[in-house]
């Protein structure tokens, strides 16, 4: 028989740790202070983008382990609580711990004393360490997720590393101190964003040089030390997590009198291969690098941090959208995931539901996340309502052949080949946009 677990928060992270662990076998109270969200969750609704979660909460439903509620008292009887709460970043780099502290402190009033209270949100070093203060329980532990969006699901049934709770998942079982396991939070996420930001710097030298990225990377790749996994170019990295927890990791080693500039230089690599690709749409699009994009049509395909997942969050896409809006441009873009609804929360950002109203009169098409989908559109088709046929592939997700016969040029990143000559694109132009 399973044990009885709570979850506070139906996030992301809360949401699926709720529904696989209902999954596994114990039974679930997912206490949630959205009253619309909860009714939604109860009826079987879940909105968020993540192959396999609706299957799962409607099995917990059906099979009564997972219960959804608003009301913390819910929590009375359970054995340990997973708090999955948002940790967002604050002006000063540093992750707000305002909804998480107010949490604990509620709980301190509902929870029997011997409750564990797991900390899966991503907190700073240290905070464990300060719970018993705030909440009078006295096992804490530290558990940071490691999920990937679009991947949940299968990365919780099948980890990694795990602790005692997730036993049946037959992943290997890793203890730490808690001080380690929320550095080691932030350390996977900032080394993931160091691998990203160094990947896109090295696909603007093979540009410079004459080089093919994807075929630098297909060689890294191959070395064990180094791995395919995270080597894949595009305009940027982003989502609710790299971003946020990159830059606390750097907060936190500034307060320890850490000079982490490895971390420092990959966010600036980062903001800067937004106004890279910007420069890349003004070459392709006026012939010049810093050509006047002002009443440009623009079709944009994705808004996505990355495909799988409908998460807007830091997402280089709606970054690159919104410069080019802010530039007098017309923007029109899809995603599979994103509604014609989301428009108003995108700055002029014009969002459509049928991918084909991205070329209508389009003087470019930009791809800007790695949707699969989008290789099987009907090119062909897609020429005959653009003004002008070049395509902006920020992700290397369509190749020459895919367009012979339809008139496209193609400007992929890290390569300099073209099927219609345009001269440089990666020329020097301005540093920011």
């Amino acid at each position: 028989m399973g044990s009885r677990v709570g979850v506070v928060g139906a996030g992301y992270v809360g949401l699926t740790s709720a529904a696989c662990l209902a999954h596994l076998g114990h039974h679930v109270v997912c206490v949630e202070s959205d009253e619309r969200k909860v009714a939604a969750l109860r009826a079987g609704e879940v909105a968020i983008v993540e192959p396999g979660l609706p299957e799962l909460v409607g099995e917990g439903l059906a099979e009564n382990r997972l219960v959804f509620t608003s009301d913390p008292e819910a929590l009375r009887e359970c054995e340990m609580v997973l708090l999955c709460l948002p940790t967002p970043m604050a002006a000063d780099g540093r992750a707000d711990l305002g909804v998480f502290r107010d949490a604990v402190e509620t709980l301190s009033a509902v929870l029997p004393p011997d409750c564990v209270l797991v900390t899966k949100s991503t907190v700073p070093v240290g905070t464990a360490a300060r719970i018993p203060a705030l909440s009078g329980l006295q096992a804490v532990v530290s558990n940071p997720e490691f999920l990937r969006e679009g991947h949940a699901v299968h990365d919780f049934l099948h980890p990694d590393r795990v602790v005692a709770l997730y036993e049946g998942t037959g992943a290997p079982v890793l203890r730490s101190d808690t001080a380690s396991a929320e550095l080691a939070k932030y350390a996977s996420n900032a080394f993931l964003a160091v691998k990203l930001s160094f990947v896109n710097t090295l696909s603007e030298l093979c540009e410079r040089v004459g080089a093919d990225i994807t075929e630098v990377t297909e060689a890294m790749g191959m070395d064990d030390r180094i791995g395919p996994a995270f080597l894949a170019p595009g305009p940027g990295w982003g989502g609710s997590c790299l971003p946020k927890d990159t830059r606390a990791l750097l907060r936190a080693a500034e307060a320890a009198g850490v000079d982490f500039a490895l971390v420092r230089d990959a966010l600036r690599a980062n903001d800067r291969q937004h106004a890279m690709v910007m420069r890349k749409i003004r070459r392709a699009v006026t012939g010049t690098v810093d050509g006047s994009l002002a009443g440009a049509r623009i079709g944009v395909l994705g808004l996505a941090f990355k495909a799988g997942t409908g998460d807007l969050r830091d997402s280089p896409a709606v970054a690159v959208a919104r410069q080019l809006s802010h530039h007098d441009a017309t923007v029109a873009a899809y995603d599979p995931c994103v509604p014609a609804s989301a428009a108003p929360g995108l700055d002029g950002i014009r969002v459509v539901d049928d991918p084909y109203a991205v070329a209508k009169n389009a003087d470019a098409i930009v791809i800007l996340t790695e949707w699969p989908e989008f290789r099987s559109l009907d090119w062909a088709r897609l020429a005959t309502d653009v003004d002008r046929a070049v395509i902006v592939d920020t992700r290397n997700l369509l190749d020459e052949r895919m367009l012979s016969g339809t008139g496209f040029t193609l400007l992929g990143t890290g390569w300099r080949r073209s099927s219609t000559a345009i001269d440089d694109p990666m020329a020097p132009g301005p540093a920011d946009e």
